[in-house]
């Protein structure tokens, strides 16, 4: 009988593992909504806190629920000793595996690691939105001979992150770009990261394996370094003038230029824009225009490819944002982790709903039935 014909779906592209009511995108046209609501409309006029809501939730706060929710994130800035002493242990190691190992840690303190009730996970996911930031920001500070600085208690979520970092108040404009950064990367559907959350989710393990799992997901190049990669790129092209010849120098040679093409996006990835306003005026604010205007140089040397699905992604501008606020390039990573923890959570909490063991197949193309041969029989 001849083998039945297999379909591979290679990295799984275009297969739909379940349904969703979170986050909705539509790579032809260049769309991304969380729970109905167009991305465009968040970055402009919600903030991470309400969108945390609205994606852990499925619908828009009032006030009274959207207090409720920023009190709680904000009670929930404090750490355990024991984290500090972890990252303190790991400190000379990347960012992201200090991030990965200390949240690991955390789950031996949380009062609500055994209980995976609906309410349980929220309420861990509330806690780690707001632990993953002081992670990031003690880690940088401790690995300098620093101390800590103490998270506000008054202080939004992004503006707070920001001042962990050198202990100053950030300017209005810098901590509304850094809270539109958390915005668009708030969740992007299953993705490496997600889906590999709800792989861990799947075999009914605890929150915290699931979250520690989408974390080291995240750590590859190939997921979440294209920010780093694209700051490396600004400083090679060096001026404005240099970036047709030096995008036509790495194309050549088939090598990747940094923050363009996306997995899903065709159009142009709807996120990006909210980003690319916030260098220009950023840039301005720093006295630092020359890399908005590299960056334009090379976004400009690439149009031509447009016409083939390939745009600037949120990458492209995302570094940029990072680097004129003063954030070292190893942290670029780990601060797509801090804004991601809501999406996480509901991911999780979705897969769980339904939850099934997750376990695709692999097609066979070895040899089979093969004679076995003794030892001392082979030569």
């Amino acid at each position: 009988m001849a083998d039945k014909e297999i379909s591979l779906n290679r990295g799984l592209q275009g297969v739909y593992l379940d349904r969703t009511n979170t986050t909705f995108i539509d790579g032809k046209e260049g769309v991304l909504e969380y729970s109905g609501y167009n991305i465009h409309d968040l970055a402009e006029n919600s903030n991470f806190e309400e969108t945390s809501y609205l994606l852990m939730y499925g619908e828009l706060p009032n006030q009274k629920q959207l207090d409720e929710f920023d009190a709680s994130l904000k009670n929930a800035r404090v750490l355990p000793q024991q984290a500090y002493d972890v990252i303190d242990i790991v400190k000379d190691s990347h960012p992201m595996d200090v991030l990965r190992t200390t949240i690991s840690t955390l789950s031996s303190f949380d009062e609500d690691r055994d209980d995976f009730s609906e309410d349980a996970i929220i309420r861990k996911g509330i806690r780690l939105t707001s632990q993953v930031p002081i992670i990031v920001m003690a880690h940088n500070r401790m690995r300098k001979g620093l101390d800590p600085i103490e998270s506000s208690k008054t202080l939004p979520h992004a503006a707070n992150f920001l001042y962990m970092l050198e202990g100053e108040e950030p300017s209005e404009d810098t901590a509304k770009l850094m809270d539109t950064d958390f915005v668009v990367h708030a969740d992007h559907g299953c993705n490496a990261s997600a889906f590999t959350t709800r792989v861990v989710t799947g075999t009914n393990a605890d929150f915290y394996g699931s979250i520690t799992a989408g974390i080291a997901a995240l750590s590859g190049p190939s997921h979440g370094g294209a920010a780093e990669g694209v700051m490396e790129l600004a400083k090679d092209v060096g001026t404005p003038e240099n970036a047709a010849a030096h995008v036509k120098n790495l194309l050549a040679n088939r090598e990747r230029v940094m923050g363009f093409g996306h997995r899903v996006y065709k159009a142009a990835d709807p996120r990006a824009k909210h980003l690319k306003d916030g260098v220009k005026k950023l840039s301005e604010e720093k006295g630092e225009t020359a890399w908005y205007e590299i960056l334009l140089a090379v976004q400009e040397a690439m149009t031509p490819y447009a016409r083939r699905g390939i745009h600037a992604n949120v990458d492209f501008f995302a570094g940029a944002v990072y680097y004129l606020i003063g954030i070292p390039q190893d942290l670029f990573v780990p601060i797509f982790a801090v804004g991601r923890i809501p999406g996480w959570t509901i991911q999780i909490l979705e897969q769980m709903r339904h939850n099934i063991l997750i376990r695709p197949l692999l097609q066979y193309t070895g040899e089979r039935s093969k004679e076995y041969i003794p030892i001392t029989k082979r030569d």
